[in-house]
């Protein structure tokens, strides 16, 4: 008798489920979104390439909890920066590519152990990194997959790119 119970009810349970459309991840509805402030200029549709290296900098900074002029780029290649900064732990040095799509800041570690790893940062799990630039400075915030955003304000002046 407790069989046959525990059948239906788990059919049931089975037969409520149903097929439901997946509701969107949290950074999938960040990335739908486009924020509109006034405090901030909109994020260009193209960057020159100083200014692609400025968010770029101010990105992978803000990501990896460096100071944007800890973050050096090694080189451009079209329209991805290439960039490294000093690894905390063991002194040696971190890599990432970059690149900027409208004012999503999209970053690929390199030199993983892990070669799944390196991959560009832009699936659903992912956190969603944006930009606005205004003046001198890059605002740049992350949406993390819980929904939860942090927003950093970092001084990249244009002219550090000239040496």
């Amino acid at each position: 008798m407790r069989l046959s119970s525990a059948i239906v009810i788990g059919a049931f349970a089975l037969a409520a489920c149903g097929e439901r459309e997946a509701a969107p991840t949290p950074a999938e509805k960040v990335a739908a979104e486009a924020p509109v402030s006034d405090a901030v200029q909109t994020a260009p549709r193209v960057l020159d390439a100083a200014d692609l290296r400025r968010v770029c900098r101010a990105g992978l900074a803000a990501i990896h909890g460096q100071e944007p002029s800890a973050v050096t780029v090694d080189g451009v290649e079209g329209e991805v920066v290439h960039a490294s900064w000093r690894a905390p732990v063991d002194g040696g040095r971190m890599r990432a590519d970059c690149r900027v799509e409208n004012d999503l800041v999209v970053w690929m570690p390199l030199g993983l152990p892990d070669a799944a790893m390196v991959r560009w940062m832009n699936q659903s799990g992912d956190p969603v990194i944006r930009y606005a630039l205004d003046g001198d400075a890059v605002a740049i915030t992350q949406t993390l997959p819980d929904g939860t955003t942090e927003r950093t304000e970092l001084a990249v002046p244009a002219e550090e790119e000239a040496h």
